[in-house]
């Protein structure tokens, strides 16, 4: 796995798996084993073409600022314009994303694109976002194996594709 969204994409996978029973002679076949560990392989190619795909997909400045409107709106839910508190964490949490996605070097190779929304989103959501009532890494941590990044990343890609239609 080479970062938390491989590692969804495993566990996600049915199928090909391979248990050795621990003893002191184990008769491990190799032919199940490799074809077990297939499944490594297919992952990575999946994700390097789910990356491969994103990063054809052109995200032009205006899109990037109707997208940071729609994912971090400065609008309540009755459609009217927040206001103190509210306000001032909205516009802390565009003003990081606008950074990460402008001159961080984790996500500014990929400005312009969709990968490059994604990265910005999940980088934030991992390095930069609040975390209450754990360390940082624990959390990111809870956060992966709950599947809550994965769900971050899928409402990130919706909010995306709504803007870019």
């Amino acid at each position: 796995m080479v970062c938390d969204n491989t590692r969804e994409a495993a566990l996600a996978e049915k199928g090909q798996n391979y248990k050795i029973k621990h003893s002191r002679h184990p008769h491990a076949q190799l032919a199940p084993a490799r074809e077990a560990l297939a499944i490594v392989h297919t992952i990575a190619e999946d994700y390097v073409r789910e990356v491969a795909r994103l990063c054809q997909v052109t995200v032009g400045e205006e899109q990037w600022a109707k997208f940071l409107d729609a994912y971090v709106s400065r609008l309540n839910e009755r459609g009217m314009p927040l206001k103190g508190k509210a306000l001032t964490m909205a516009d802390n949490k565009r003003d990081i994303l606008q950074r990460l996605y402008s001159h961080d070097h984790r996500v500014a190779p990929w400005a312009g694109r969709a990968h490059g929304v994604l990265a910005a989103v999940n980088t934030y959501e991992h390095h930069e976002g609040k975390v209450r009532g754990a360390p940082r890494p624990e959390r990111n941590m809870l956060r992966t194996v709950s599947g809550d990044f994965a769900r971050v990343d899928r409402d990130t890609l919706r909010v995306l594709e709504s803007v870019l239609r």
